[in-house]
């Protein structure tokens, strides 16, 4: 069995927005989804032949090649074909997406080094400017408003489209090419133009409250991810509880999410999968913290290789879950290339959590419901599970 790209995020709401960096709200980067840790990880096209053999691979595949064969686009044909085949998870990319995909699964992106989110009123509202960024060098702060880009006002676009504008994606854009932004600071409207740069990702920060809780946040699992967890729980005070903030977490590498769950257990299974009816099994690594305090936070926009490790989390008794109903993304990707390079990404599979439950449809279910001061919820539980 191979597989290059498993519990990954829906990345393709329409042309152009394939690439979206796993934060829920950001406006920075490529994507993120799982991959299978260790030697069954192979690239695209070595999973190529072993992919196409299985349902609906094969009919994308011979899409592509018959609308190469009569000078049309095989990417369309493919697009059009994962489309007839109800794959709700299914993408394709172009060669230089996947290319770009590929890179951000390393903790890079092009972009300018933005975050934000749309408000009520449909406005587009900075959160976040990455120091050292483009968009900080420009002097761009949290708090500004985003109106158009290159030209196109996004007022009202969901953010996916957004970041697909700023990072060029319909035209494979490459770091250094220009894109000219239209920001508005209180009453004055101006223009800015930045160029596009490569940056690296952040997916793990680590802050203490008060009483010794520390909270440690995992915004992607691209590579590292797992370690950077495991070195923060043998840094934080050993008296003090943890919460894990994994709200607005799309997924990442399954190898990284099963490294993290390795932090907080003693071996044990992490999560079974299927891959055309071949069943698989993840297990976490020995000698974890298994008697701190834990609880483990999570929102709807909790996705894919987090929500595997929320559910062994739960499952195996070793955090309490806060927050609000996961997204339920638990389908397991394979790609494959096709004739003109561009690769097809389709489901051939699930994942469970340990006692059995599908994800997938479903998410997970919190412990304690909370969608509002969610961390000061988080600090009373750790209150409670300290006494005990």
């Amino acid at each position: 069995m191979s597989g290059r790209d498993l519990f990954c995020q829906p990345r393709r709401f329409g042309r152009g927005a394939a690439l979206t960096l796993v934060f829920a709200s950001v406006l920075v980067a490529g994507a993120a989804t799982g991959s299978l840790p260790g030697p069954d990880r192979k690239t695209a096209a070595d999973t190529a032949r072993s992919a196409t053999t299985a349902g609906h691979h094969e009919d994308v595949a011979d899409a592509a090649a018959e609308a190469m064969a009569t000078g049309q686009s095989p990417m369309e044909a493919a697009e059009r074909a994962v489309s007839r085949s109800g794959d709700r998870w299914g993408a394709v990319y172009s060669e230089g997406e996947y290319e770009e995909f590929e890179e951000a699964l390393d903790g890079v992106y092009t972009g300018v080094g933005l975050w934000a989110r749309r408000q009520r009123d449909g406005h587009v509202e900075v959160t976040k400017v990455r120091p050292g960024s483009p968009a900080a060098d420009a002097g761009i702060r949290v708090g500004d408003k985003l109106r158009s880009v290159d030209g196109t006002k996004v007022d009202g676009r969901p953010v996916t489209e957004v970041v697909s504008l700023l990072r060029g994606d319909t035209l494979d854009t490459p770091a250094g090419t220009r894109v000219r932004l239209g920001l508005e600071r209180g009453t004055r409207a101006y223009d800015l133009t930045l160029r596009r740069a490569r940056l690296s990702i952040d997916p793990v920060t680590v802050r203490e409250l008060a009483g010794g809780i520390t909270v440690i946040r995992i915004a992607s699992f691209t590579k590292g991810a797992g370690d950077a967890v495991r070195d923060a729980v043998r840094r934080a005070p050993a008296a003090g509880g943890i919460v894990l903030d994994l709200r607005g977490n799309a997924g990442g590498l399954v190898a990284e999410a099963v490294t993290a769950a390795s932090a907080f257990l003693d071996g044990g299974l992490v999560a079974t999968y299927d891959v055309d009816g071949d069943q698989r099994a993840l297990h976490a690594e020995t000698g974890g913290d298994t008697g701190r305090p834990l609880v483990a936070v999570v929102d709807g926009g909790t996705m894919s290789a987090a929500e595997l490790l929320t559910g062994a989390l739960q499952d195996r008794g070793r955090a309490v879950v806060v927050g609000t109903r996961t997204f339920g993304k638990g389908s397991v990707q394979m790609p494959s290339r096709l004739p003109d390079g561009s690769v097809a990404e389709l489901t051939v599979g699930h994942y469970r959590t340990p006692s059995g439950r599908t994800v997938d449809g479903r998410g997970i279910t919190p412990d304690l419901d909370a969608d509002r001061g969610v961390l000061e919820r988080a600090e009373t539980v750790l209150s409670g599970l300290g006494e005990s």
